[in-house]
């Protein structure tokens, strides 16, 4: 069974959990970029906007083509306890059809749960079956620290046996 990590990361927390969760349970892994630019505060606040009404934007790649795996991870940072709009946008645009799907989160302080139920009602009209999700807190934690909670989750949530 192959495994891929779709994700979007703005502030490289995002990309810092998919990558070591590929690493973990042996995965692919493409990142989606965001062709608006989020970076800087005033432009966050527009993807906070962006978010909470759920614009679509332009990304790159514009779809991933996901027939050669089985199962997919989805994971997006917390905007306004909203999925970034670049996920939104990806969501929209691949067939989940009999896929099993793990959605993650990454979040400063909350949210994330949210972001998990809205990424669930979009994926499972797609054809998507949610079998699994977590959340990781990413706001104040250093860099290690991050990795050695993905590395908790990947064990407590026995991850790898979902690939197999």
């Amino acid at each position: 069974m192959k495994t891929l990590i779709l994700f979007y990361s703005r502030t490289r927390k995002t990309a810092l959990v998919a990558k070591t969760l590929a690493h973990e349970v042996n995965a692919d892994y493409v990142e989606i970029t965001d062709l608006d630019d989020r970076m800087g505060p005033l432009k966050y606040l527009k993807a906070s906007v962006d978010a909470f009404r759920e614009n679509k934007t332009l990304i790159k790649p514009a779809t991933v083509d996901l027939k050669d795996y089985d199962l997919i991870y989805v994971g997006s940072p917390t905007w306004a306890s909203k999925p970034a709009p670049a996920i939104i946008t990806l969501i929209d645009q691949c067939n989940f059809l009999g896929k099993d799907v793990i959605l993650f989160a990454t979040m400063g302080s909350s949210g994330g749960q949210k972001v998990i139920e809205r990424m669930r009602e979009k994926i499972e009209p797609r054809g998507g079956r949610m079998i699994k999700s977590f959340q990781v807190k990413t706001g104040h934690r250093k860099t290690g620290e991050i990795i050695e909670d993905v590395k908790e989750i990947v064990m407590e949530e026995d991850l790898p046996i979902y690939g197999i």
